[in-house]
């Protein structure tokens, strides 16, 4: 299996269906938009533009499993599972707010081996390959060399509807808004793990998240020089619904922070 001629052909699929997901923006109505659960919205076009990924995806390995968002496909792992999320910023969209996109990794057996993150407004596209470092648009990407974290830029997600620990996270942020240089929310968990491979961000987490939502950041972040983890310093961060990305050499400054805050 040659993974960069695989990796290309997985960027141009995210392309095409970001061309899809930008052209229907204008056509969309409010009777287009579904609510799945609370705070959890989902249109035509996330549903689209999935059927479009699973379609191009059997295309390049042909009996390949797919974990997806809308469930298009029945989901089922095989030894080499797609992990897909059409439009990762669905509240972004239907409020014409800028920042949403396409994620896509393919895992063989339980291991990531390979992630695109195309966002969709500004048309970058970040991807990686298993031994072949990550790259935006053909250029070889690094996380940050910030060292301390009152110098770190950091991303989140509220929680929008798992509100088990909220009170421990607003504990977090306030540490967070003393001894670091800002926090963002941008709406995007593949955009914001993109943001921290290329070091835009030091420090990307959240809890209650998905695996569609962060397979394919988190993979680039990896192979971009970062540190992905759980929010206890563990490995559990794909299924476990919590992640911590960092340019790892804040990641224990934050770390300490995060278990601080949660204790």
């Amino acid at each position: 299996m040659d993974l960069q001629i695989i990796t290309e052909k997985v960027c141009n699929i995210a392309r095409l269906t970001g061309k899809f997901i930008y052209k229907e923006l204008h056509e969309l109505s409010a009777e287009d938009i579904e609510t799945k659960s609370k705070n959890n919205f989902v249109t035509y076009v996330d549903k689209k533009a999935e059927q479009i990924l699973v379609d191009e995806l059997k295309t390049v390995i042909p009996g390949s499993g797919f974990i997806t968002e809308e469930k298009t496909v029945k989901n089922a792992r095989k030894e080499y599972t797609w992990i897909i999320d059409p439009l990762d910023g669905t509240t972004n969209y239907i409020n014409h707010i800028p920042i949403y996109s396409v994620s896509i990794a393919l895992m063989q057996h339980n291991e990531p081996i390979m992630g695109v993150v195309f966002e969709i407004n500004t048309k970058e596209c970040f991807y990686a390959y298993k031994g072949a470092g990550a790259y935006l648009d053909g250029k070889e990407i690094r996380v940050s060399r910030v060292v301390k974290l009152s110098g770190a830029l950091l991303a989140t997600g509220f929680p929008y509807y798992d509100y088990r620990a909220l009170d421990n996270y607003i504990h977090l942020l306030k540490k967070c808004m003393k001894y670091t240089t800002g926090i963002r929310r941008l709406g995007s968990a593949a955009v914001d793990l993109a943001y921290v491979a290329c070091g835009r961000f030091e420090i990307f987490f959240e809890y209650g998240l998905n695996p569609w939502d962060v397979a394919a950041g988190a993979f680039i972040v990896k192979q971009a020089g970062g540190r992905v983890t759980d929010f206890r310093n563990g490995n559990d961060f794909l299924f476990g619904q919590e992640i911590i990305a960092s340019n790892s050499i804040t990641h224990n400054a934050f770390m300490d922070l995060l278990q601080k805050s949660f204790a």
